[in-house]
């Protein structure tokens, strides 16, 4: 169920960076929240700033000013000490499934990690975390003394998914999750990320340059043009009646069967 109450709200977020001796505005007086359970979908083109608020929202970098509030508490300014508190609540799928897993390690060492490094259980309570967290993924048990190189794309990203649940986050942060995929386990993986949403009650932020993909998994939907949400909607009404040009030529734009997904009148 999608909670009233935000778990995430960002207030007027901004950062500038300097390229080419001028300054760009990747993130311009951003505001969206995001609510227990739901899926926002963040959509725009390549280049907007989608990946640059994703990484503010992770606090991987610092806003030039606005705020983040997680759970009630600004987070955009505190201390690293403080936050490592905070980061187990908000984890991230990357793009990326290869580049975000270490080749010498096995998928059970890459799950194990993260529970290491926040000092969460003794060896047999963190074995039967992965075990636990594999099966939630679809992924056999035996697979588990594996490396990244013996899997398929779409089972790296199972398991980059497995390694964001480890520290049973609120928030998962999903940068262009099934881009690098093959088309024919696209939906797979959105599939996965819905059933698990369902099951945990976890929130997403998915990014995504593809309205399509955005459309079958967000409960509601803001476009980013030029570091700017110039719409946000409930995904229906942003694909029967979007309100900007913008999002016009974004849906315009998508052919009736893309990525491996049925697009929805």
């Amino acid at each position: 169920m999608i909670s009233s109450v935000p778990l995430l709200r960002v207030c007027g977020l901004t950062k500038r960076f300097r390229s080419g001796g001028r300054f760009v505005d990747a993130v311009d007086g951003v505001d969206l929240k995001i609510g227990a359970g739901e899926t926002l979908g963040l959509v725009g083109e390549s280049g907007c700033g989608k990946s640059t608020l994703g990484k503010l929202i992770l606090c991987l970098i610092v806003a030039d000013s606005g705020a983040i509030e997680f759970e009630g508490v600004d987070i955009s300014r505190m201390k690293e000490r403080t936050l490592r508190t905070i980061r187990p609540r908000i984890q991230m799928v990357f793009q990326d499934p290869y580049a975000s897993l270490n080749p010498r390690m096995t998928v059970a060492e890459a799950l194990e990690e993260p529970l290491i490094a926040h000092g969460r259980g003794n060896a047999t309570e963190r074995a039967k975390r992965v075990a636990w967290l594999m099966e939630r993924v679809q992924l056999r048990a035996d697979l588990k003394s594996r490396y990244p190189h013996e899997f398929s794309g779409g089972q790296r990203q199972r398991i980059g998914i497995a390694r964001a649940l480890a520290l049973e986050p609120k928030l998962i942060v999903c940068d262009e999750p099934v881009s690098a995929l093959d088309v024919s386990v696209r939906a797979q993986i959105i599939n996965l990320l819905d059933e698990l949403r369902s099951t945990l009650g976890i929130s997403y932020l998915f990014i995504s340059h593809d309205l399509s993909i955005v459309h079958h998994i967000a409960d509601r939907v803001a476009v980013m043009k030029s570091g700017k949400i110039v719409e946000t909607s409930d995904r229906k009404t942003i694909w029967r009646a979007p309100a900007h040009p913008y999002t016009k030529t974004l849906i315009d734009a998508i052919p009736l069967v893309q990525n491996g997904l049925a697009v929805l009148d």
